[in-house]
């Protein structure tokens, strides 16, 4: 008779208040997202300048960061590559020519650094898919991280974070190389349309297959603690 136990399936996550998780994803989209476009927009509009608009901008991802500290009471790993990147932002803009088509080079090689950030991880402890999950996945509370971190244990979870991170890595080079040859190929006014749609685009494309393919990668590992249950008690 077998003595072996069977393996453990992973834990469902914590219950969560959907009134803390709603405003959770409303703050970050609200604050990352909609006030910095809106903030640009308007500055420049109003005769600033692409670097001064860009700057101030800025200051709300800042404030989202801010308000996770006081919030969990730590930087979390999302705030800090939200912080890291707003410099490397600040960092580009300043830096070289200020001409229409070096700052769309530039807007460019942010997001190819971001993909290079992401394959530069999948060498550390834990990718890049994996701090960006927590962020999204948790509602900040210690129960939920707690559950969310004891995960790593299970090798099909680590599986599936590492091919978000390489997919996400690799498609954000591939759309950074792309938009930088359209820069030498479209004339300036479309290319200031055609850039963000294709951030937007890749963005929403990306999001999609991460939602299904981390589906069907919980519907297998599912599957297969099932059948690793019902092989041990056939084996009792």
């Amino acid at each position: 008779m077998s003595t072996s136990q069977p393996q453990v399936g992973r834990p469902a996550p914590p219950a969560r208040s959907a009134g803390a998780a709603a405003f959770g994803w409303i703050l970050t989209i609200g604050l990352n997202v909609v006030a910095p476009i809106i903030t640009y927009n308007q500055l420049h509009d109003h005769g600033w300048s692409e670097f001064g608009a860009l700057l101030v901008s800025g200051a709300w991802p800042v404030l989202d960061s801010a308000i996770s500290v006081a919030w969990r009471r730590k930087l979390d790993e999302f705030a800090v590559v939200t912080l890291v990147f707003l410099v490397i932002t600040a960092v580009v803009s300043l830096v070289g020519a200020h001409s229409a088509r070096a700052l769309l080079i530039k807007d460019s090689c942010v997001t190819g650094l971001f993909g290079l950030l992401c394959l530069v991880t999948l060498l550390a402890p834990r990718p890049l898919m994996f701090y960006f999950g927590r962020k999204f996945a948790t509602d900040g509370t210690a129960e939920s991280t707690a559950w969310w971190n004891g995960l790593w244990q299970y090798e099909g979870f680590r599986r599936t974070l590492t091919v978000m991170t390489t997919v996400w890595g690799v498609a954000y080079l591939a759309e950074a190389a792309v938009r930088v040859a359209l820069t030498y190929v479209l004339d300036t006014d479309t290319m200031v349309t055609v850039s963000p749609i294709m951030i937007y685009t890749v963005l929403g494309l990306l999001a999609l297959w991460t939602a299904r393919y981390g589906k069907r990668s919980q519907a297998e590992g599912e599957r297969r603690t099932a059948a690793a249950a019902a092989a041990h008690a056939g084996a009792v």
